[in-house]
């Protein structure tokens, strides 16, 4: 399968759900291959069952990723071919790879793609949210604090923000959105592919009161998608506008607290973020 009689690492795209979307030529790699390297061997029997397929397999997920790099060199030096799949979608996109083929490019080994299911992009191209440019973040941090961190970080950001969720913390994460990022609007797609496909539109506070709503829809593997901030100008101008606004309040006589509610309800955004701009504007005078 490869030229100079050695091996090639084949990065190979496996489904997110439906099956029908493996390739020809991903079904034809993985058949003609000596060895798949799967994230997990008894997920990717399943799949190489359902092509009839007897390959053999070598775990290779975070944990044992480094320590796997020259026992499959040695593999590509003897002239045998390796498939590197995921459980599903695209390699290294949020899962395992990454270390294996920056160390095997390094060593000069062939890698090819094999293009195929990636569930950002399939989320993205049915959003309605812009794709001209868009900012990939993976999965934020477990952890509330630092998942709000990372969250200011890209509050000003203009493209589209997409990030991936699990079911266990799908709600805690759409509830920190909503407090750094407001009322913006945010598309969610969960289990794509699949028999439930669910695309959910609205802010992220509206979507929170939906799974309350429908426990159901807190359930599977999410990608959310968050619209970018405004343009700068248009952004400067509005800001302007807010300032003029919260100062008229002021003067009136209307209380830091009071003011910042007024905005969040006129404008959009978190009242938090309201009433540290309220204060400052107020010990400014």
């Amino acid at each position: 399968m490869s030229d100079n009689h050695l091996g090639t690492l084949y990065v190979v795209a496996t489904p997110i759900g439906n099956l029908e979307d493996l390739s020809p030529r991903a079904a034809r790699v993985l058949g003609e291959v000596a060895l798949v390297a799967a994230e997990d061997t008894r997920h990717t029997a399943r799949l190489l069952q359902h092509l009839g397929l007897a390959v053999p397999m070598l775990s290779l997920h975070e944990h044992n990723e480094a320590a796997r790099v020259d026992q499959l060199d040695e593999r590509l030096a003897r002239g045998e071919s390796i498939a590197l799949v995921s459980d599903a979608g695209t390699p290294l996109i949020s899962d395992p790879g990454f270390v294996l083929v920056r160390e095997l490019r390094a060593r000069g080994r062939r890698i090819v793609p094999v293009p195929g299911a990636c569930a950002l992009v399939a989320a993205l191209c049915a959003a309605g949210l812009p794709t001209d440019r868009f900012l990939f973040q993976g999965f934020l941090p477990a952890k509330g604090g630092a998942r709000r961190q990372r969250l200011e970080g890209l509050v000003e950001r203009e493209e589209t923000l997409i990030f991936y969720e699990s079911p266990h913390r799908i709600r805690e994460t759409l509830a920190d959105i909503a407090t750094v990022c407001g009322d913006r609007r945010l598309v969610l797609a969960r289990e794509l592919t699949k028999s439930f496909e669910t695309f959910l539109d609205g802010s992220a506070a509206a979507l929170l009161a939906c799974m309350e709503a429908d426990p159901n829809q807190a359930r599977g593997e999410f990608v959310i998608m968050l619209a970018g901030a405004e343009a700068r100008e248009s952004a400067d101008a509005a800001s302007l506008e807010a300032d003029t606004l919260l100062a008229a309040l002021l003067a009136e006589g209307v209380g830091v607290k009071q003011a910042a509610a007024v905005a969040a309800r006129l404008l959009g955004g978190a009242k938090k973020v309201w009433y540290e701009r309220t204060q400052a504007l107020k010990e400014a005078r």
